[in-house]
């Protein structure tokens, strides 16, 4: 890994730290209360190696054939307490595969998913590849535009039905809700509007708190509403290097330790209740 590849990083965690504490301070609210969530999918793992060196221990990829690759290939070379987010759309077959590295799913929107995830959490819990329950998010659809992704957030019902499927499943934790503001939307309204429904949600489950929302060019309006969670790629990681998930940290003979399994306990970098 090179000096500059750290240079630029150190300072845009800098730089986004601020941010994330200015926001969280101009909505009355404690900054450690709000968790930055690095999105490194498509970046090499001596970013991610970098960035642990740096103080982060939560990292979001989005493909699961990539994330099981570096994840893998890092083995013995992060720090103790790293988990990993999965925060792209998922489907029912690679609920299994998930199962087995990933500490948190950002995007339950069924409940077969839910289902599936479930008996896969709880299988490996079983056998002992998993130490906790897989927490997960139910992801709503702001403008009920399904096709990318998220239970509908003008079907309460709806909503209620997955939730409760996640909340009764024994492989997981309902850790609260995820959403992205529609293309060309506002995103105080948009936000605003999820935050009414995390308070509905949360009148029927009290302990799924956890709101994963806000990026780059929204986690202000995100944090105003209550964000926990704040996903950010490009503040952080710049553009993206790579057009294939297929370039990976390779395993070396100096790692250090064995490989962990998916939840294994971690230092409280976000607050209780979102994504832990």
């Amino acid at each position: 890994m090179s000096d500059q590849r750290r240079e630029e990083l150190a300072r845009a965690l800098a730089a986004l730290r601020r941010r994330l504490d200015e926001a969280a301070r101009a909505a009355g609210r404690d900054p450690r209360d709000v968790g930055l969530l690095p999105v490194t999918k498509y970046f090499p793992g001596t970013d991610i190696e970098i960035l642990a060196g740096l103080g982060c221990r939560e990292f979001g990829e989005a493909r699961d054939q990539e994330a099981s690759a570096k994840i893998a290939a890092l083995a013995g070379r992060l720090p103790d307490g790293v988990r990993w987010h999965m925060i792209g759309r998922l489907q029912r077959n690679k609920a299994r595969s998930v199962a087995l590295w990933a500490d948190v799913v950002h995007s339950v929107d069924s409940v077969r998913l839910a289902n599936a995830l479930g008996a896969a959490a709880a299988a490996a819990l079983g056998d002992g590849r998993r130490r906790a329950p897989l927490q997960a998010y139910v992801q709503v659809s702001l403008d009920s535009d399904t096709a990318r992704g998220g239970v509908p957030i003008d079907e309460p019902d709806a909503v209620d039905e997955v939730c409760d499927a996640v909340a009764g499943a024994a492989g997981l934790r309902l850790a609260g809700l995820m959403a992205v503001p529609p293309v060309g939307a506002d995103p105080d309204r948009a936000f605003g509007r999820l935050a009414d429904e995390r308070r509905r949600v949360c009148a029927r489950h009290p302990s799924a708190v956890g709101l994963s929302a806000g990026m780059s060019g929204d986690l202000e309006s995100a944090v105003k509403h209550g964000s926990t969670c704040v996903r950010v790629g490009t503040a952080l990681m710049g553009n993206r290097p790579l057009t294939s998930p297929a370039v990976v940290t390779p395993v070396t003979s100096s790692s250090r330790t064995s490989e962990r399994n998916p939840g294994s306990p971690a230092p409280p970098l976000f607050p209780e209740g979102s994504t832990q």
